[in-house]
């Protein structure tokens, strides 16, 4: 039998020693702290972000809605007259503005369609298993890595009139040389041809990661309901890869209505800034480049960096409500 001293001992061995005065408090803050580092964690890390967010994107917002409601010279920055409206009322009846959004709309669906639906199709073909995959995929990004200058001044000399690859091609068929610089709908086409060479490889490595992430479960049964290769794309991968095609359609959609350094240096000088003799391809980040720094009006420029982001703003929301509606159909 054992003893009471040893049943002490044993108590205490399993019910450690008593508390002592203050280990209550001590034990309150620790689990407080805990739970801070727990739950608190994700706004510690985020928090900065938002206060950079803030200060480099809040404040040229705000800063540049004041100067679209001035009249203000390049020159004299610190020199603004009020005039309200007024340049929101001068862009809204001035033809080039009205030419450049229509040319940044033709030239983005232009680009953009044909881009994604490359890109699809070159994402499903990496997705198989193939020698080499790893070199085909690293050689994708090769045109997002080169520099826009570089890819525009190479493409410029290939679309040139008089002895551009392009043409000496054509000529072989017996084709008369197109002018790619001096006609609206070739020199558009050339441009989002550079915009396709470029954003191709780089939305088909997002739409590869999406569909490499989608379990290999659903292929087996729709091969074993019969489904064919094509039918398998068509009713697993593209379902499975939905939301990655609706970032790319954003991005690609934000990046149309920015485009600026391949209309510029296709145009090869002048000529560029005003998007051609005729502002053929003049798109609105040209128009706001000549507004600015051409015109020396930066309230007309700032106006006109105003209207893309309510351009923007306009598509989403307008995206949104066919979304919601389709939703509601179905």
């Amino acid at each position: 039998m054992a003893t009471s001293t040893t049943k002490a001992q044993i108590g205490e061995g399993r019910e450690g020693p008593a508390p002592k005065a203050g280990d209550g408090g001590r034990r309150r803050r620790g689990a407080l702290l805990h739970r801070l580092d727990v739950k608190g964690a994700p706004y510690v890390f985020v928090a900065p972000f938002f206060v950079v967010f803030a200060a480099f994107s809040f404040y040229p917002l705000v800063y540049t809605s004041w100067i679209s409601l001035h009249r203000v010279e390049l020159a004299t920055l610190d020199i603004m007259e009020w005039v309200a409206f007024d340049n929101y009322v001068e862009l809204w009846s001035d033809t080039r503005f009205w030419n450049a959004l229509g040319n940044t709309i033709t030239i983005g669906i232009i680009s953009t369609v044909p881009q994604l639906l490359m890109a699809l199709g070159l994402a499903h073909l990496l997705n198989y298993r193939m020698r080499g995959s790893l070199f085909f995929r690293v050689a994708s990004l090769v045109p997002y890595a080169t520099s826009v200058g570089a890819a525009a001044l190479v493409f410029t000399m290939i679309f040139e009139r008089d002895f551009g690859m392009i043409n000496w091609g054509l000529g072989l068929f017996g084709i008369d040389p197109v002018n790619w610089e001096g006609d609206k709908w070739p020199a558009q086409l050339a441009i989002s041809t550079i915009v396709i060479w470029r954003w191709t490889g780089y939305n088909a490595l997002l739409y590869l990661a999406a569909m490499q992430a989608i379990p290999a479960e659903r292929y087996e049964a729709a091969a074993i309901d019969g489904a064919s290769r094509w039918k398998q794309f068509i009713h697993v991968t593209v379902p499975g890869i939905r939301s990655t095609v609706v970032f790319t359609i954003v991005l690609s959609t934000i990046g149309a209505t920015q485009l600026f350094g391949e209309p510029l240096i296709f145009g090869q000088g002048p000529n560029g800034i005003s998007g051609g003799v005729d502002n053929q391809y003049q798109t609105l980040g040209l128009l706001l480049y000549e507004e600015g720094w051409k015109n020396y009006q930066m309230g007309r420029s700032a106006t006109v960096a105003w209207a893309m982001f309510l351009l923007l703003i306009i598509v989403f929301a307008a995206q949104a409500l066919i979304k919601r509606l389709r939703s509601r159909t179905s």
